[in-house]
């Protein structure tokens, strides 16, 4: 299910400078009831190991919200493993992202229609990409970490001229900003 027009395929539904931006409010506002989460420099910065307190008090309150969630990754590491168990939310990895299967698998574990599933992730030829192709919302949130793989680094130069072009939207000193 692409969008009409290639390039509309990259734009994200949303923009946020962060997870924490977003609470079950805002999600229930949007009628959206259940999120996919990536997890490197979406919810944690690449590296590192386990969750903090902040990031736990975020999945419960989404939790106590009443919003089915699950972890997606192209990581198939036991660090992702963990990160997932110590959050005690279920994992698909790895899900080749952008790639539909993992994403109807994804849609199929939450139990709920497409049209109420969220993805929340950092990159456009992943997360957004690959939510957009299967008909669920897609919410960009700004990188945790300049850390990434060299693939990644590559692909941010391209992410920021299609942002540039579908939104007005660019990432400037963590934040998103319209230019």
């Amino acid at each position: 299910m692409f969008k009409k027009g290639f390039l509309a395929n990259f734009k994200p539904d949303y923009f946020a400078d962060s997870i924490y931006d977003i609470d079950g409010e805002w999600l229930a506002a949007k009628n959206i009831n259940a999120m996919i989460i990536d997890v490197d420099n979406t919810i944690m910065a690449r590296g590192e190991r386990l969750p903090d307190d902040k990031l736990r008090l975020w999945v419960s309150g989404l939790r106590d919200s009443g919003i089915k969630l699950l972890v997606i990754s192209n990581n198939w590491t036991d660090r992702v493993k963990r990160i997932a168990g110590h959050l005690e939310l279920p994992l698909l990895a790895p899900a080749a992202k952008p790639l539909g299967p993992a994403y109807k698998i994804a849609i199929g574990r939450l139990g709920v229609a497409a049209a109420e599933i969220a993805i929340i992730g950092d990159q456009l030829f992943t997360d957004v990409l690959g939510g957009n192709r299967v008909g669920i919302r897609t919410i960009l949130v700004a990188p945790i970490s300049e850390v990434d793989l060299i693939h990644t680094k590559a692909l941010r130069v391209f992410e920021r001229i299609l942002l540039k072009r579908l939104s007005g939207q660019l990432l400037v000193e963590g934040r998103w900003k319209n230019i």
